[in-house]
């Protein structure tokens, strides 16, 4: 099987050879042969999400693919590369400040173990 995906100039960066079924991001990134520069960090990327965190490989690697779509749009429009990275982390900063905002918290305790299952079955509904 041949897959190739990217941005306009950078269509043909990625080929992957699957010989196993794979129905998550971190293993299906793993099997690919990448040749191009971007591609090959956001198999890095990924790898390094699944090291960190176990979870959310393909997610991050959508979020990139987005951020890296966008700054191209910058670029064309004559933005200069670091005021692109300089909004981004402005922009990140917005995103942690909120996050502090909109964050919520439950109480359990070794008696009262429901809310913590019910996070954890929420959580981990998509994996089954």
């Amino acid at each position: 099987m041949e897959l190739s995906s990217g941005f306009d100039d950078l269509q043909d960066f990625i080929y992957v050879n699957i010989d196993r079924a794979a129905n998550d991001g971190a293993t299906i990134l793993e099997m690919m042969e990448v040749e191009n520069q971007i591609g090959k960090l956001l198999v890095e990327l990924s790898k390094s999400q699944d090291q960190e965190i176990g979870d959310g490989t393909t997610g991050v690697v959508v979020l990139a693919g987005a951020l890296l779509e966008h700054a191209e749009a910058l670029l064309d429009m004559g933005i200069h590369p670091l005021r692109i990275a300089e909004g981004y982390e402005m922009a990140c900063k917005v995103a942690t400040a909120n996050l502090e905002k909109i964050k919520s918290t439950f109480t359990f305790s070794k008696d009262d173990i429901e809310p913590l299952i019910k996070t954890c079955m929420t959580t981990l509904s998509s994996k089954m």
